[in-house]
């Protein structure tokens, strides 16, 4: 399949940015598509990429800023609900009025961001929700070539975990963990992109769903001292049992910023990994997490 112009929905965000600069370091022409334009704007740099701005991710405009594209990148997600913003409205029901636009704009091929752990019968309504989207891809259509990917925990620069781990090891000499023991398998932001760019037009990827992993698993309570180690500090870690963790999380989701919720927690009841080795079609090996880390964290 030929890909000369793609949109993403939900470009500016963390994936987004990457997936973009890297299809357009590939001379693919990229419309971000987001709620805000203003979120767009370091992406402007890039050639061959255009802003368009959609407060409401309704059909219509859906597939009115589809047309002209030759695939469609679905990233829209979010750990918490507020704002109006639920697992439910996200997760499930845009994927289906996002593949309903690109049948309404003759968009062939379309990418869909799910998550590793999505399931009808997950623990949590993200992994739930996550599931349902997924379906909702599934059925949108014999004439829409859809490849799904799950990856686990996304690091990188700009992330929101191991950053937020650094801001409680600066923070606290003392730190209470809720699900410490909860394996997570994470993998590279710009390895993640690598994968959606080099999908766009190979038939072997259509119809296919992929779980993306880093190389090996760590427990929360490993990771966060790791991210000590980095920063040269050695927090005592204090394990939280179930109780515990409950209170915590039901404390802290009505706190501004929700470092985490019940929901997050009934999430890392299951561990974030994968069995399967990395998908061969991709052709390359993800990067370590020690390869990068340092190379941004020390310096925060």
């Amino acid at each position: 399949m030929d890909i000369g112009r793609i949109c993403i929905v939900g470009g500016s965000g963390f994936v987004g940015r990457s997936i973009a600069a890297q299809a357009a370091a590939r001379g693919i022409r990229v419309r971000v598509l987001t709620r805000r334009a203003a979120h767009a704007r370091p992406l402007l740099v890039l050639p061959t990429l255009e802003v368009a701005e959609a407060r409401a991710y309704d059909e219509a405009t859906l597939a009115e800023r589809f047309r002209g594209c030759d695939a469609v990148v679905h990233l829209v997600g979010i750990l918490h609900e507020g704002g109006g913003a639920t697992f439910r409205g996200v997760h499930a029901e845009l994927p289906g009025r996002v593949a309903r636009a690109c049948r309404a704009a003759g968009v062939k091929r379309l990418l869909h961001m799910s998550a590793l752990g999505a399931s009808a019968r997950g623990p949590s309504e993200y992994q739930r929700s996550k599931a349902a989207g997924e379906e909702a891809v599934r059925t949108a259509g014999d004439s829409i070539a859809a490849t799904i990917f799950r990856p686990s925990v996304i690091f990188g620069e700009d992330d929101a975990f191991l950053n937020m781990f650094a801001r409680l090891v600066r923070a606290a000499p003392v730190i209470p963990l809720a699900a410490a023991h909860s394996r997570v398998q994470p993998i590279w932001v710009e390895d993640v992109a690598r994968c959606f760019v080099a999908s766009l037009g190979d038939p072997r990827t259509f119809g296919q769903a992929y779980a993306l992993c880093g190389p090996r698993s760590y427990a929360l309570d490993e990771l966060l001292g790791y991210v000590g180690r980095i920063l040269g500090r050695k927090p005592a870690i204090v394990p939280l049992p179930g109780a515990l963790a409950y209170l915590q999380a039901f404390a802290l989701e009505h706190l501004p910023g929700k470092l985490m919720t019940r929901d997050n927690l009934r999430t890392l009841a299951v561990d974030n990994v994968s069995r399967e080795p990395f998908p061969a079609v991709f052709g390359f090996q993800p990067a370590a997490l020690e390869a990068v880390v340092p190379s941004y964290l020390a310096r925060r």
